[in-house]
């Protein structure tokens, strides 16, 4: 079975059409050839309105060669934390796991977890507590990330954490509410996160 595996991924699925992917499409917008078609046929005398498809911007080219740093947005609701830096690699807090972004890396997307991003320039590690939020990566070595909150590692105070890790465990623990038992679940999450940040 596992033989023919590639054979059978290779074939297409009997009745399904061919997806198309981003990477193939045009660079520059084009026009809606179907609807234009249409459009002619029902109002030969009036121009045909413009579709959404006309007003995308083109998507940036994707580099015949790869690159040797990544350009970092890193963005909060109230600030820019980054704006177009150039580092070596980034590591982020994905739900999947802690994910590496390097240049060149395939285009993703992923939603983060609290935990702790790193941006890596040269021999500088800064290290950022984030509590969720997305990271879009790009085939053109560009990586924007947005998060909720952020602050950096060492501006944590333990003390508080440990506190904080206290409390919301003995709330969990005396939580009678399935909402009581969920805000408490999440603050343990958090300030769990917080730990390892600060241990690890």
């Amino acid at each position: 079975m596992f033989r023919r595996a590639t054979t059978l991924l290779r074939q297409p699925l009997m009745g399904a059409t061919s997806r198309r992917f981003s990477t193939d499409l045009p660079a520059a917008p084009v026009e809606d050839s179907t609807f234009v078609e249409a459009w002619k046929k029902v109002s030969p005398n009036v121009e045909a309105p413009k579709t959404p498809l006309a007003y995308m911007k083109p998507r940036p080219a994707t580099p015949t060669s790869l690159p040797s740093k990544l350009t970092v947005n890193f963005v909060l609701p109230y600030a820019s934390e980054l704006s177009a830096k150039e580092v070596d690699m980034v590591i982020v807090p994905a739900t999947t796991g802690q994910m590496g972004v390097l240049p060149g890396h395939v285009a993703t997307i992923a939603e983060l977890k609290p935990g702790v991003l790193s941006v890596h320039e040269g021999n500088d590690v800064t290290k950022y507590f984030i509590s969720s939020g997305f990271a879009f990566i790009h085939a053109n070595s560009v990586a924007d990330i947005i998060a909720v909150e952020a602050v950096p590692v060492d501006r944590i105070d333990a003390n508080l954490v440990q506190k904080g890790l206290q409390e919301f465990t003995q709330k969990l623990n005396s939580a009678t509410t399935d909402l009581e038992k969920a805000e408490a679940q999440i603050g343990v999450d958090v300030h769990s996160a917080l730990n390892s940040a600060l241990t690890g």
